[in-house]
Protein backbone atom coordinates (compact mmCIF):
# COMPACT_ATOMS: atom_id res chain seq x y z
CA UNK A 1 0.00 0.00 0.00
CA UNK A 2 1.28 3.45 -0.97
CA UNK A 3 0.12 6.48 1.01
CA UNK A 4 0.67 10.21 0.58
CA UNK A 5 -1.28 13.12 2.07
CA UNK A 6 -4.04 10.79 3.21
CA UNK A 7 -4.44 9.30 -0.27
CA UNK A 8 -3.87 5.55 -0.41
CA UNK A 9 -3.06 3.68 -3.60
CA UNK A 10 -3.20 -0.03 -4.28
CA UNK A 11 -1.94 -1.55 -7.53
CA UNK A 12 -4.33 -4.18 -8.88
CA UNK A 13 -1.98 -5.46 -11.56
CA UNK A 14 -1.42 -4.35 -15.16
CA UNK A 15 -2.88 -0.79 -15.40
CA UNK A 16 -5.39 -1.25 -12.59
CA UNK A 17 -5.33 0.92 -9.47
CA UNK A 18 -7.55 1.65 -6.52
CA UNK A 19 -7.34 5.17 -5.08
CA UNK A 20 -8.72 5.57 -1.58
CA UNK A 21 -9.45 8.57 0.61
CA UNK A 22 -12.97 9.69 1.50
CA UNK A 23 -13.96 8.16 -1.85
CA UNK A 24 -12.92 4.88 -3.46
CA UNK A 25 -11.91 5.11 -7.11
CA UNK A 26 -10.95 2.24 -9.39
CA UNK A 27 -9.07 2.83 -12.63
CA UNK A 28 -9.00 0.15 -15.36
CA UNK A 29 -9.69 -2.87 -13.09
CA UNK A 30 -8.55 -6.10 -14.78
CA UNK A 31 -8.22 -9.72 -13.66
CA UNK A 32 -9.34 -8.96 -10.13
CA UNK A 33 -9.15 -11.91 -7.76
CA UNK A 34 -11.02 -10.29 -4.88
CA UNK A 35 -12.64 -6.96 -4.00
CA UNK A 36 -12.59 -5.67 -0.44
CA UNK A 37 -14.06 -2.21 -1.10
CA UNK A 38 -16.66 -1.23 -3.66
CA UNK A 39 -16.24 1.78 -5.93
CA UNK A 40 -17.72 5.22 -5.62
CA UNK A 41 -16.28 5.81 -9.09
CA UNK A 42 -14.77 3.68 -11.83
CA UNK A 43 -12.56 5.36 -14.43
CA UNK A 44 -11.87 3.64 -17.76
CA UNK A 45 -9.18 4.94 -20.11
CA UNK A 46 -10.15 3.21 -23.38
CA UNK A 47 -11.99 0.28 -24.89
CA UNK A 48 -9.30 -2.41 -25.06
CA UNK A 49 -10.34 -5.57 -23.20
CA UNK A 50 -7.61 -5.24 -20.58
CA UNK A 51 -8.87 -1.77 -19.61
CA UNK A 52 -12.60 -1.85 -20.23
CA UNK A 53 -13.18 -5.27 -18.67
CA UNK A 54 -16.89 -5.64 -17.97
CA UNK A 55 -16.53 -8.68 -15.66
CA UNK A 56 -14.04 -6.78 -13.51
CA UNK A 57 -16.04 -3.56 -13.51
CA UNK A 58 -19.05 -5.54 -12.30
CA UNK A 59 -17.04 -6.85 -9.35
CA UNK A 60 -16.36 -3.36 -7.95
CA UNK A 61 -19.76 -1.74 -8.50
CA UNK A 62 -22.25 -0.82 -5.80
CA UNK A 63 -25.69 0.69 -6.15
CA UNK A 64 -24.60 4.31 -6.55
CA UNK A 65 -21.28 3.84 -8.36
CA UNK A 66 -20.54 6.31 -11.17
CA UNK A 67 -18.57 5.19 -14.22
CA UNK A 68 -16.37 7.68 -16.07
CA UNK A 69 -15.27 6.48 -19.48
CA UNK A 70 -14.20 7.38 -22.98
CA UNK A 71 -17.06 7.45 -25.51
CA UNK A 72 -15.88 4.22 -27.16
CA UNK A 73 -16.67 2.29 -23.97
CA UNK A 74 -20.25 3.48 -23.55
CA UNK A 75 -21.92 0.77 -25.61
CA UNK A 76 -20.39 -1.94 -23.42
CA UNK A 77 -20.77 -0.14 -20.11
CA UNK A 78 -24.36 1.00 -20.59
CA UNK A 79 -25.51 -2.58 -19.99
CA UNK A 80 -24.42 -2.23 -16.35
CA UNK A 81 -27.21 0.23 -15.60
CA UNK A 82 -25.05 2.79 -13.78
CA UNK A 83 -24.63 6.53 -14.19
CA UNK A 84 -22.08 7.20 -16.91
CA UNK A 85 -20.05 10.38 -17.29
CA UNK A 86 -18.34 10.80 -20.65
CA UNK A 87 -14.63 11.62 -20.44
CA UNK A 88 -13.20 13.80 -23.19
CA UNK A 89 -9.87 15.58 -23.41
CA UNK A 90 -10.11 19.16 -22.20
CA UNK A 91 -13.38 18.69 -20.32
CA UNK A 92 -12.95 18.45 -16.55
CA UNK A 93 -15.43 16.41 -14.53
CA UNK A 94 -16.48 17.07 -10.93
CA UNK A 95 -18.12 14.26 -8.98
CA UNK A 96 -18.83 15.18 -5.37
CA UNK A 97 -15.58 17.00 -4.54
CA UNK A 98 -13.35 14.80 -6.73
CA UNK A 99 -11.86 16.58 -9.74
CA UNK A 100 -11.22 14.38 -12.77
CA UNK A 101 -9.30 15.67 -15.77
CA UNK A 102 -9.04 13.48 -18.90
CA UNK A 103 -5.70 13.97 -20.65
CA UNK A 104 -4.27 12.59 -23.91
CA UNK A 105 -2.79 9.09 -24.12
CA UNK A 106 -1.50 7.77 -27.45
CA UNK A 107 1.34 6.13 -29.34
CA UNK A 108 3.99 7.80 -31.44
CA UNK A 109 5.36 5.69 -34.28
CA UNK A 110 3.11 2.69 -33.63
CA UNK A 111 -0.57 2.00 -34.15
CA UNK A 112 -1.88 0.33 -31.00
CA UNK A 113 -3.25 3.55 -29.50
CA UNK A 114 -3.67 6.09 -32.32
CA UNK A 115 -3.78 9.77 -31.45
CA UNK A 116 -6.91 10.15 -33.59
CA UNK A 117 -8.83 7.90 -31.19
CA UNK A 118 -8.41 10.54 -28.49
CA UNK A 119 -8.02 7.90 -25.80
CA UNK A 120 -7.11 9.16 -22.37
CA UNK A 121 -5.33 9.06 -19.08
CA UNK A 122 -6.66 10.82 -16.00
CA UNK A 123 -5.55 13.35 -13.43
CA UNK A 124 -7.56 12.71 -10.27
CA UNK A 125 -7.49 15.37 -7.57
CA UNK A 126 -8.72 14.65 -4.05
CA UNK A 127 -8.09 16.85 -1.04
CA UNK A 128 -5.58 18.89 -3.04
CA UNK A 129 -3.46 15.88 -4.06
CA UNK A 130 -3.13 15.11 -7.76
CA UNK A 131 -2.67 11.58 -9.07
CA UNK A 132 -1.89 11.11 -12.77
CA UNK A 133 -2.78 7.78 -14.37
CA UNK A 134 -1.14 7.93 -17.79
CA UNK A 135 -3.22 5.23 -19.48
CA UNK A 136 -1.66 3.44 -22.44
CA UNK A 137 0.67 6.02 -23.85
CA UNK A 138 4.09 6.83 -25.17
CA UNK A 139 6.18 9.80 -24.13
CA UNK A 140 4.07 12.59 -25.63
CA UNK A 141 4.45 16.39 -25.86
CA UNK A 142 1.30 16.98 -23.77
CA UNK A 143 3.19 15.71 -20.73
CA UNK A 144 4.97 19.08 -20.65
CA UNK A 145 1.72 20.52 -19.26
CA UNK A 146 0.81 17.76 -16.80
CA UNK A 147 1.51 18.35 -13.13
CA UNK A 148 0.87 15.77 -10.44
CA UNK A 149 2.08 14.74 -7.01
CA UNK A 150 1.97 11.06 -7.95
CA UNK A 151 2.51 9.71 -11.48
CA UNK A 152 1.45 6.20 -12.52
CA UNK A 153 3.34 5.40 -15.71
CA UNK A 154 3.53 2.40 -18.06
CA UNK A 155 7.05 0.98 -18.42
CA UNK A 156 6.86 -2.26 -20.44
CA UNK A 157 7.40 -0.97 -23.96
CA UNK A 158 5.87 -2.51 -27.14
CA UNK A 159 2.35 -1.07 -26.66
CA UNK A 160 3.41 1.80 -24.38
CA UNK A 161 6.47 3.64 -23.12
CA UNK A 162 9.67 1.84 -22.24
CA UNK A 163 11.23 2.28 -18.82
CA UNK A 164 13.68 4.74 -20.36
CA UNK A 165 10.90 6.82 -21.92
CA UNK A 166 8.92 6.75 -18.68
CA UNK A 167 11.94 8.09 -16.84
CA UNK A 168 12.06 10.99 -19.31
CA UNK A 169 8.36 11.59 -18.66
CA UNK A 170 9.16 12.12 -14.99
CA UNK A 171 11.36 15.07 -15.95
CA UNK A 172 8.37 16.64 -17.70
CA UNK A 173 5.69 15.92 -15.09
CA UNK A 174 7.87 16.59 -12.02
CA UNK A 175 5.93 14.45 -9.51
CA UNK A 176 7.06 13.79 -5.96
CA UNK A 177 6.39 10.08 -6.40
CA UNK A 178 6.28 7.72 -9.37
CA UNK A 179 4.77 4.25 -9.61
CA UNK A 180 5.43 1.98 -12.61
CA UNK A 181 2.60 -0.03 -14.19
CA UNK A 182 1.66 -1.99 -17.32
CA UNK A 183 3.75 -5.06 -16.63
CA UNK A 184 3.27 -8.53 -15.20
CA UNK A 185 0.00 -9.42 -16.98
CA UNK A 186 0.16 -9.18 -20.76
CA UNK A 187 3.66 -7.90 -21.39
CA UNK A 188 6.65 -6.84 -19.32
CA UNK A 189 7.79 -7.89 -15.88
CA UNK A 190 9.16 -6.48 -12.66
CA UNK A 191 12.58 -5.95 -14.22
CA UNK A 192 11.00 -3.16 -16.29
CA UNK A 193 9.83 -1.50 -13.08
CA UNK A 194 13.26 -1.91 -11.52
CA UNK A 195 14.90 -0.45 -14.61
CA UNK A 196 12.58 2.55 -14.40
CA UNK A 197 13.45 3.03 -10.73
CA UNK A 198 17.17 2.95 -11.47
CA UNK A 199 16.80 5.74 -14.03
CA UNK A 200 14.67 8.16 -12.01
CA UNK A 201 16.53 10.61 -9.80
CA UNK A 202 14.05 13.47 -9.38
CA UNK A 203 11.18 11.54 -7.78
CA UNK A 204 10.77 8.73 -5.28
CA UNK A 205 9.79 5.52 -7.05
CA UNK A 206 7.49 3.05 -5.33
CA UNK A 207 7.20 -0.48 -6.74
CA UNK A 208 4.39 -2.71 -5.51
Amino acid sequence: MFEFNGIRLDWLGHDGFKIMAHKVIYIDPFQLESVDEKADMVLITHGHYDHCSIPDIKKVLKEDSVIVCHPDCVSKISSLGKEIRIAEIGKKILISDVKIEPVPAYNIGKDFHPKDNQWIGYIVEMDGTRVYHAGDTDLIPEMDHIRADVALLPVSGTYVMTAEEAAKAILKIKPKFAIPMHYGAIIGNKSDAERFKSLVTSAEVFIF
